[in-house]
């Protein structure tokens, strides 16, 4: 199943043409050194290199960590740490940051890095053109000064105890670069060596990288848009790794191969059947919760993952630390628990909706599960297959929709339900308000339980059907090591794989 993940918190889009091919050339003096290529399957293409384009998660997976890097880096077992900031301090009050740079890093194209370069690169993403992800949590900045070579002071509107994750959503690039769609001049233990559109994405370590060289020579991120194809690439060789796998039914025959190993990771990606909570029917929480317990979440997962696959009961993954796993039983599946809230809601006849469907897997099979379940009920739903652009226009950006599909990518992402605006239109002003007084809170302990609050309401309201959490299923030949597993907010560091 081919798998087009949309990140969110960004206005996503695919509607920029991209060139068919996009070439760069490496910059100074970088010839490949001796070591290994690792050749890396994916189905997550970017649609171009800029990060405030519209280039889907496929660009994060190949070129952040990689190519780009930022303040702090969101490590694979979630965990924040430095990265191009040596350290940092926050006021009294929690509204300046003040963190100091490392000094002798250098961008790819050799102009050193200093702070006015981190200004300007959140200049450049919070403009007001830019469709980078997470561009709107930066909202919370008023204003970001670089008093000097080494130091960054970033003053907010009000306290975040949580900026150094926010900053993790930040590229460093030299804004100075002529065209960041088409060529890159980042800081990141590679350089970028060629990409060919629908073919694949190419990168060499780079010698004047400030921190520990990349363990292998060079990467190629090879792109597939049919699950079998992939497959039979690692079968054959030609590729090393699969990112994360998008069809569980050929697994079985890597399973038994001692030649791979197939690694079961923990996902953020939450499949979801999310409603237009500001229309009729859906605003009405009975409604939400009887169509919740007429859907059999755990056949469904098995229909699509077999053995693969978590159920979860609200938005909130298990890596994320507000996680309470007894919400996976908030709404049980009962049809007869359904039948009764659904009388009880007014609509005993049951009622009639259009889902709207992205057209890619596995969303076309979730609608059709979805369509026989509820129609137990009396509830009859009409599939509307729509392009990932159509998606993006239409329920996104126009909120022209009674109900959807979609797989939602990024950790930490439960915030979303605090915010009226958002394109599912969940509106509780105690949500609202827990959500601001957990990015303001003292600690992250107290942050903790503020989002604990709001996880258990938006369940217990059912503010939108968590159908249930993707596998983050990766698979490498057996002699290759030190690849990432869990792939958080589809990222996917390159430069510890090495070969045997």
């Amino acid at each position: 199943m081919m798998n087009k993940k949309l990140s969110f918190g960004l206005a996503v889009t695919l509607l920029a043409a991209a060139a068919s091919i996009f070439a760069a050339c490496r910059k100074g003096n970088q010839a490949a050194a001796a070591g290994e290529t690792i050749n890396i399957g994916s189905t997550n293409e970017p649609t171009n290199l800029s990060n405030i384009e519209g280039g889907s998660s496929g660009i994060t997976e190949a070129l952040s960590g990689n190519i780009y890097e930022q303040l702090f880096r969101l490590r694979d077992d979630g965990k924040v740490e430095n990265l191009l900031a040596e350290s940092y301090t926050k006021s009294d009050d929690g509204l300046t940051y003040t963190i100091t740079v490392r000094e002798g890093v250098l961008f790819h194209s050799g102009k050193p890095f200093s702070a006015a370069d981190v200004k300007s690169s959140f200049e450049r993403f919070t403009a007001e053109s830019s469709l980078g992800a997470r561009k709107s949590n930066f909202r919370i900045v008023k204003s970001v000064q670089a008093p000097d070579e080494r130091t960054v002071v970033f003053t907010l509107n009000n306290p975040s105890v949580s900026f150094p994750y926010t900053l993790t959503y930040l590229w460093i690039v030299n804004t100075d670069a002529p065209d960041l769609r088409t060529a890159e001049d980042g800081t990141g233990p590679y350089t970028l060596e060629s990409y060919t559109r629908g073919a694949s994405l190419s990168m060499v370590r780079w010698d004047g990288y400030w921190g520990a060289p990349a363990k292998n020579s060079r990467v190629v991120f090879h792109y597939f848009n049919d699950a079998s194809a992939i497959n039979n690439a690692l079968l054959s060789g030609r590729i090393d790794i699969i990112t994360t796998v998008q069809n569980p039914d050929a697994l079985t025959r890597f399973e038994n191969d001692s030649n791979f190993v197939v690694n079961n990771g923990a996902s953020t990606v939450k499949e979801l059947l999310a409603f237009n909570d500001r229309k009729e029917p859906f605003n009405n929480v009975q409604v939400r919760k009887a169509i919740y317990s007429a859907i059999d979440r755990q056949k469904l997962l098995n229909a699509i993952w077999g053995k693969y696959g978590t159920l979860i009961g609200s938005m909130v993954p298990p890596t994320d630390p507000w996680y309470d796993p007894a919400l996976v039983n908030a709404n049980p599946y009962n049809p007869d628990l359904a039948k009764t809230l659904l009388d009880s809601a007014g609509y005993a006849g049951g009622f009639a909706f259009t889902l709207d469907t992205p057209a890619y897997d596995p969303h076309p099979l979730v609608a059709e599960f979805i369509k026989s379940e509820l129609s137990k009920l009396g509830i009859n739903v009409t599939i509307n297959p729509i392009t990932a652009d159509e998606w993006y226009s239409k329920v996104f950006k126009n909120r022209d929709f009674a109900a959807t599909l979609q797989e939602h990518v990024n950790d930490r992402d439960v915030v979303w339900y605090g915010n009226p605006d958002f394109y599912w239109g969940y509106n509780n002003p105690e949500v609202t308000k827990l959500v601001s007084e957990a990015e303001r809170a003292a600690t992250e302990d107290e942050q903790t339980q503020k989002l604990l609050e709001v996880n258990r309401i938006i369940a217990n309201e059912a503010a939108s059907v968590w159908l249930y959490l993707y596998p983050q299923i990766v698979i490498a030949g057996s002699s290759l090591s030190g690849y990432p597993l869990n792939g958080l907010n589809s990222q996917f560091y390159a430069y510890n794989i090495v070969k045997k």
